[in-house]
């Protein structure tokens, strides 16, 4: 990333697509125990990752967002008996298919957290943040205006 993109204090844009049952309450644990995690990152909410549809991280990346985390419960532990699972082979498909569209890897990340978790949520977002930021703005996938 150049010098005058640091010195014009340009932040990521980072959408987190979250399991509602385990790392969602692990932000908001988070949140209530005041660990301070970088405020650009959005939460969005969804039952389970298992039901994520895989262009729906891609949405998100051409509608500006220039990295994408998709956190849900520790294997063995989804409400929904396999939906993890399940999301991390949808991820890991979603992965080759971005990296055939030339698209750098450290944009999206996949993760487990708990619902007791809120220092590593906090630790997962800050290292998230910290790689996006060194790759810089996104620009492949991103819709122009």
């Amino acid at each position: 990333m150049s010098e005058d993109r640091v010195k014009e204090g340009w932040d990521p844009k980072i959408a987190a697509i979250v399991c509602n049952w385990c790392t969602y309450a692990g932000a908001d644990l988070a949140g209530i125990s005041r660990i301070q995690y970088p405020p650009n990152v959005r939460i969005i909410r969804v039952p389970c990752t298992g039901r994520i549809n895989p262009f729906y991280i891609v949405r998100a990346l051409q509608e500006g967002a220039d990295g994408v985390l998709v956190s849900g419960c520790h294997p063995g532990e989804c409400h929904y008996i396999t939906g993890n699972l399940s999301a991390r082979r949808k991820f890991a498909m979603l992965k080759i298919f971005l990296d055939y569209l030339g698209l750098e890897a450290d944009r999206t990340t996949f993760t487990w957290c708990s619902a007791s978790e809120g220092e590593r949520f906090a630790k997962v977002v800050s290292g998230v943040t910290e790689r996006v930021r060194q790759l810089g703005p996104a620009k492949k996938l991103v819709k122009s205006l």
